[in-house]
């Protein structure tokens, strides 16, 4: 059998950034390829790993010229940790990148013209700006490139993060710099004490071991929560650990625990004990209190989380007498921000709870003017809930990264409420729906909002007025 020829482009020019922290390059030649571990600027020859439906994807080979906005890594685990891609490209240059991609998907997939395009609202904070981050313990550390084929042996305790492409090992984390203090030191301090404790490391292969997975939640308001995941049901173990956590940090508001055996790390559908302290933490919003359960969904970049929710609010410019429509509301979180400059806002959230958690957020801040539905947004936005509610004069949409399913935009189209605020995760899928909408609707504002510094996400919200 004979093996097919490497294929491979010369002098490449990687020219933006693209889904996934990949960069998208294109040879003198014309032809388009997408380039891992490069910024735009650098000049490659890149190896073709593979060609599918005619986009390329490959490796660089050789650097022919680096780019001028490469900067230093801050973070010593940049090279193998594989979570703030773009750490290495000043950040002004990412948000110059990040806002090509919502104005290319608006060109080419939208075919929409934007009244007024609004520049990319960057994040005031590039370090420690998450509230929430999860690590994952292993008996097995991720090797580097340089490790391999050497003494060295993945045979280690560790805690830490997953490396893409690697469910049983772990990349062993020193120091984070995506969630403030004292997050490293309840990481570094939870594995210290486990070893003390001979307590063994989840083997994820074997699907056995007590320790397993941590999450720590940090509020604005100086409310700690941590949540600590074992994957045995030894109470006796489980609190001597939790009890040595308290001692050593009593800054810790909130402590839960969950006994996870399952294949899988998801824990929502399992039971979380309270172990100590109350049974949330609390964040503000604007004028808005959050209580945060240990299986609540938050923004999880809270001051930015405020700057986003103030586009919003701008777009909509609510005036006091509007009847409002949140789709996709999570925990009602625009909804509840909004509340006090509307007549009545209406939300709809196909996760039950979820919107118990708007419910409780509602009443402890006295909001009476808002009303929650849990259900698939495509089913309970009918005839019938139009007529019960009344016709909107604005609609809030925020769905997750797939979009709106098509029988909501059809009936958007059908409503003809006079201003709909389109908050998306995903410029593609935006895109997309804004392509359908024009129908009917003009998009006369938009801006883009990076809640993540150093990755490929970015926010878009935009503004679509009844033609």
């Amino acid at each position: 059998m004979t093996r097919r020829k490497k294929k491979i482009l010369n002098n490449v020019l990687i020219k933006g950034i693209a889904d996934k922290g990949k960069a998208v390059g294109r040879a003198p030649e014309g032809q388009v390829v997408f380039v891992e571990n490069v910024v735009p600027g650098d000049v490659v020859d890149v190896l073709v790993l593979r060609k599918k439906k005619g986009v390329m994807q490959g490796t660089p080979l050789e650097f022919i010229e680096y780019s001028k906005d490469r900067i230093e890594p801050f973070c010593s685990h940049f090279d193998v940790c594989g979570g703030c891609k773009w750490q290495n490209l000043a950040y002004e240059v990412q948000l110059q990148h990040k806002e090509t991609v919502v104005r290319d998907a608006i060109q080419r997939i939208a075919k929409v013209e934007v009244d007024d395009f609004q520049p990319i609202l960057g994040s005031e904070a590039t370090q420690y700006y998450r509230n929430k981050l999860e690590y994952s313990f292993s008996n097995k550390r991720w090797l580097t490139p340089e490790e391999l084929n050497t003494d060295v042996s993945n045979k280690q305790d560790v805690l830490g993060f997953h490396r893409a492409g690697a469910f049983d090992k772990i990349l062993d984390i020193d120091h984070c710099y995506l969630q403030g203090e004292p997050s490293n030191k309840l990481r570094n301090k939870a594995r210290e004490i486990a070893h003390a404790q001979d307590l063994s490391f989840y083997d994820a292969r074997e699907h056995a071991g007590f320790m397993r997975n941590m999450i720590i939640r940090k509020t604005e308001m100086g409310q700690l929560m941590l949540i600590v995941v074992f994957g045995a049901n030894d109470m006796e173990k489980v609190k001597a650990f939790l009890d040595a956590m308290l001692e050593i940090f009593p800054e810790i508001t909130s402590l839960h625990y969950c006994i996870n055996n399952k294949v899988n790390d998801f824990i929502l559908d399992l039971d979380i004990p309270n172990y100590f302290g109350p049974e949330y933490v609390e964040e503000k919003l604007g004028d808005v209190v959050f209580r945060i359960g240990p299986k609540s969904f938050f923004q999880t970049n809270t001051n930015q989380a405020v700057r986003l929710f103030d586009v919003v609010a701008d777009f909509v410019g609510l005036s006091g007498n509007e009847n409002v429509y949140d789709l996709y509301t999570g925990i009602g979180s625009i909804a509840l921000y909004l509340a006090a400059n509307c007549k009545q806002v209406v939300g709809i959230e196909e996760v039950p709870a979820a919107i118990e958690d708007a419910k409780i957020n509602q009443e402890l801040n006295g909001i009476t003017n808002a009303v929650f539905y849990a259900g698939e947004v495509r089913n309970v936005l009918s005839d019938d809930f139009a007529e019960k509610h009344g016709k909107p004069d604005v609609i809030i949409t925020d769905p997750p990264r797939a979009g709106m399913h098509a029988n909501v935009v059809e009936f958007l189209l059908k409503l003809e409420a006079p201003k709909i605020v389109y908050v998306s995760c995903n410029p593609g899928t935006q895109a997309r729906d804004l392509y359908l909408l024009k129908q009917k609707y003009k998009v006369t504002k938009m801006r883009p909002v990076d809640m993540f510094p150093h990755t490929h996400h970015i926010e878009n919200v935009a503004l679509l007025e009844l033609i």
